[in-house]
């Protein structure tokens, strides 16, 4: 693993961001209680010693700024806002994914090398996919090959996107020499269930007349039968890790079809076929699970499970399929990303994301960022482009304060428009905040 925290001196910028940012404005705080109860420090409070260690741990600001963007605008902005332009202070970027979209560019940002395949889109084109390297640890991420960014806009193919190119590119991975995957998975234009992925790698889903189901989650209605004893043998010797964010089983109300479907397109009925053809898909797995005696847990329960849901059910494939073991995708990326050595010697931790709302508390990077450093100790505050949860909730989740983007600019579209700018002025308010 690597750490990929890289310090800008005290007249440079952060090696690690580039591109252009977003953010920005009004602070809600917690409580003196809540800060008791953490421990963390608020030199915002009139404490002696401003922070001299800033360490930028933040999220993409979806359709408007990556990751390292978002580090490179808050770096200028505090630079800008601190008492003599920064003098003495030194600030690191670790820009975090929390298994979904922009988790191979955290990874390559932290010192991962970036990797390129041609892999099968979700349509059935060649799409180039890339996966992030270093030593025997691949990150991959299933948008690369199977995200909604791979379909034409206004296009989608709720019954027949296929997760293939997300099985070629754990290939592409297996064949680099990784024997350790972090498998992130989110943002997926497919619901088959891991199907496609776990094709490519090997295993045959077969019709009554011994031909190959067609491609998709729709089609899984005609499976008959289903052989896994072809995956690929290497897949026994290397360490699968599920990193996801969403702990939705596959099937049912709160599963895969019912909850993410209508986001790919799926209209009422074409829910309901998906659910259907999901649930098909687990009762004949049943039989192939069992007959190939590899685990001690049947694909039912696997179904169960949580990350079974993940991604058009992608995570259930990889459960049952690669032995994957779930884990919550911001745990799992801090840990590559090395933020705990990160931590060392930081005084003040700068996260957020686009949207701050009651998805951030349920595995999002921003609370994975916070829960961290709390049990660190050291104070956290955030950025984001908007914001809709109370302040008791930020406090909850182990944020002082949270600057929202829309409290400078309240007009959504110049808010993603100006992004850059805009997070470069909240940056600033926060410098004076914190760092005065």
């Amino acid at each position: 693993m690597t750490d990929a925290s890289t310090e800008a001196s005290e007249d440079s910028k952060t090696e690690s961001a580039a591109g252009t940012g977003t953010a920005a404005g009004t602070a809600t705080g917690t409580d003196t209680r809540t800060r008791a109860r953490t421990g963390t420090r608020t030199w915002a409070e009139g404490q002696a010693t401003p922070p001299k260690r800033v360490l930028i741990a933040a999220d993409k600001f979806k359709g408007s700024l990556t990751a390292v963007e978002v580090a490179e605008r808050v770096t200028a902005g505090l630079r800008r806002g601190a008492p003599r332009g920064g003098e003495g202070l030194r600030i690191a970027a670790l820009p975090v994914a929390d298994g979904g979209d922009g988790t191979v560019d955290a990874a390559v940002a932290a010192g991962f090398e970036r990797r390129e395949a041609r892999v099968t889109g979700p349509l059935g084109a060649p799409v180039t996919a890339a996966y992030a390297l270093h030593g025997t640890t691949a990150v991959v991420e299933m948008a690369e090959a199977s995200g909604l960014r791979h379909l034409p806009k206004g296009v989608f193919a709720p019954l027949t996107a296929t997760t293939y190119g997300s099985g070629e590119l754990l290939r592409a991975a297996l064949d680099a020499g990784a024997r350790t995957i972090v498998f992130g998975v989110g943002g997926s234009a497919t619901t088959d269930g891991g199907a496609g992925m776990l094709s490519a790698l090997g295993a045959r889903f077969l019709r009554e007349d011994g031909t190959p189901v067609a491609p998709g989650g729709g089609p899984l209605r005609d499976l008959a039968t289903a052989d896994l004893s072809g995956l690929d043998p290497r897949l026994a010797e290397t360490e699968t890790v599920l990193a996801s964010d969403v702990d939705n089983p596959l099937t049912g109300p709160k599963g895969a079809a019912a909850v993410y479907g209508p986001q790919k397109g799926a209209g009422e009925d074409d829910v309901a076929a998906l659910d259907a053809a999901l649930a098909h898909y687990v009762r004949v797995l049943e039989h192939a699970v069992g007959a190939s005696a590899t685990s001690a847990t049947s694909a039912t329960e696997y179904a169960l499970a949580p990350g079974a849901g993940a991604a058009g059910g992608i995570g259930f494939g990889a459960l049952v399929g690669l032995g994957a073991a779930f884990r919550p995708g911001i745990e799992v990326m801090l840990d590559v990303l090395g933020f705990p050595a990160a931590l060392e010697g930081t005084d003040l931790v700068i996260t957020g994301e686009g949207s701050l709302d009651e998805q951030t508390l349920h595995g999002k990077a921003p609370a994975g960022v916070a829960a961290a450093a709390r049990a660190r100790g050291i104070e956290v505050v955030a950025v984001c482009g908007r914001l809709s949860l109370a302040p008791a909730a930020l406090g909850n989740a182990g944020i002082r304060r949270a600057y929202a983007l829309t409290d400078l600019e309240p007009d959504p579209a110049r808010c993603i428009a100006e992004a850059g700018p805009l997070l470069e002025r909240t940056a600033e308010r926060l410098a004076a905040d914190f760092l005065g």
